[in-house]
């Protein structure tokens, strides 16, 4: 677990002069078009390439950048960098979606704790939250899916 912070900046310093085909390993999506990922890609917005908006050049693609799965705008976007400012700007549309730790249900601290939980980024407001969700982690990606449904739909 890191502070928001220093997140982005492992982050950054990971992925800066990186071509995204460096990084990133394709994935299977779940089912075509799962929930899942429909919650996903509304909640990151852009692609950490281009800053597009996701879909704007058909299906976006999922990739796994580290340890985190993201997704592209096009398959073009492989061959590419990822770009610093687009990466931060996804992180905060996340951390911005999910709003509230999911197993307190407090709202987000400034700087939330996190955790990356099936290759994904899950914010917390306290470092023993993580340990809860490591626990059960179905239930908490399911919470977090929760959230980000309820505050996209704002």
């Amino acid at each position: 677990m890191k502070s928001f912070k220093m997140l982005l900046a492992l982050s950054l310093i990971t992925i800066t002069g990186m071509g995204v085909q460096q990084l990133v390993e394709a994935q299977q999506p779940q089912a075509e078009g799962s929930q899942r990922d429909q919650l996903r890609i509304a909640a990151q917005q852009i692609c950490p390439v281009t800053g597009q908006k996701l879909g704007a050049h058909g299906k976006p693609l999922k990739v796994k950048v580290g340890k985190e799965s993201v997704y592209l705008c096009c398959k073009g976007c492989l061959k590419s960098k990822v770009s610093p400012q687009h990466w931060a700007t996804i992180h905060a549309n996340y951390a911005k979606a999910q709003g509230k730790c999911p197993v307190m249900k407090k709202p987000l601290p400034q700087k939330p704790k996190w955790t990356i939980v099936d290759g994904r980024i899950v914010y917390v407001c306290c470092p023993p939250c993580t340990k809860k969700i490591a626990a059960d982690p179905e239930t908490y990606l399911s919470k977090v899916d929760a959230l980000y449904s309820a505050n996209l739909r704002k």
